[in-house]
Formats: structure tokens, sequence, C-alpha cells
């Protein structure tokens, strides 16, 4: 393994984007589905829940109160453009909810909202053409230590900057794009 972290959220919006067969490690995996419009065969969510919940780990809906509901998934997980505040009375159920903001506003309104962790972006730079500021490992560390906040850090996270992991103040972080380009060499390196 490349680095130790205590938790590794996988960002995923379709469930065949990532095989948990390769999970060796317990108690360190959070999957967020993050289902983009299509929705996927209930059945089939079902069933991979249980295997999430077989394997110890924890399963995250986005944005939809009732699939987390039906999936009896651990948690919630909270977009940036989402708003709500109305989210934050889930709090108070065996619901956990983890947010995701972009800046400092946003960033207010998930601890309005609740969040026990909020994934933070962009900590490298990423190849999207309209997404051109990002934080950098120094930047996000003392940002970090001037929050009180469970920080997770998230964006252009890739195989040639994963060490780069080490030197950065969090225990855990958050993967997306990079689960469908090249999962087998990352699944590799991270189980």
């Amino acid at each position: 393994m490349f680095t130790i972290k205590n938790k590794y959220f996988l960002i995923i919006e379709n469930i065949k984007d990532i095989d948990l067969r390769n999970i060796k490690l317990i108690n360190r995996y959070i999957i967020i589905y993050r289902n983009s419009g299509k929705i996927e065969n209930i059945d089939k969510l079902v069933r991979f829940r249980r295997y999430c919940k077989s394997k110890k780990i924890d399963f995250y809906v986005s944005n939809d109160e009732k699939l987390a509901s039906d999936l009896r998934a651990d948690g919630l997980y909270i977009s940036a453009h989402n708003t709500n505040l109305r989210l934050a009375k889930l709090k108070k159920s065996n619901y956990k909810i983890i947010g995701s903001a972009h800046n400092v506003k946003e960033l207010n309104i998930k601890i309005l909202q609740g969040c026990s962790s909020i994934i933070f972006s962009r900590l490298f730079k990423v190849s999207h053409p309209f997404k051109k500021n990002f934080l950098g490992v120094i930047k996000f560390n003392l940002f970090k230590l001037s929050r009180k906040e469970n920080l997770v850090p998230l964006g252009g996270i890739n195989l040639s900057n994963l060490t780069k992991l080490k030197m950065v103040k969090s225990n855990s972080f958050a993967l997306l794009s990079e689960i469908k380009k090249k999962p087998a060499k990352l699944f590799n390196r991270l189980f």
C-alpha cells in the first residue's frame, strides 16, 4: 500500500465501477453511490449493498433519502449544490451524513446540515477545462489546520500523485474519476 489512511472514500456512479472482491482490508472503505439520473435495478443495488455489509464496507447514497432508506444504507452523501438545511434532522436518526464542498461558503452550509465528514475539492489539478483552480498539498494543509471539521481531500488524485498523499494532513481521501479510468492499477495499490 502506498500510504496508510484510516478511511478511503470511493465515489462510484455505477455498481460495475468497482469489484468488491479486490478489497482485503476491512473497516477502511466507504463507497458513495452517486446515481447520475439513471437508476439502476433496485434488486442489484440491494445485493451490492448486502455484499458491502458482508465485507464491512460503509455504503452511502448521494442526495436520495428514499433510496438510502430502501437500501438501508449507512448514511447519506450530500453534494455541494444541495443546500437543503432540513437534512440536518437526519443527524438525529441513525444516518451518518457526509457532505461535499468547494469553498468556505459551501463548507459552512455542510456544517449546518450536520455532516460528520466533508469532502473538500480540489486537491490537485484536474484535466477538466472549466475547473482550473486547485489547492495543492500546502494550501490544503494550512486550510485544514484552521478548521476543526474532518476534511477529506478530493480532486485530481491519480496514480502519479498517490505518494503525495503522505504529506496531506488528513486521515482519509476520496477518489472519483480514477476508479473508472484505471481500476486495476489503482486497486493493486490501494487494496
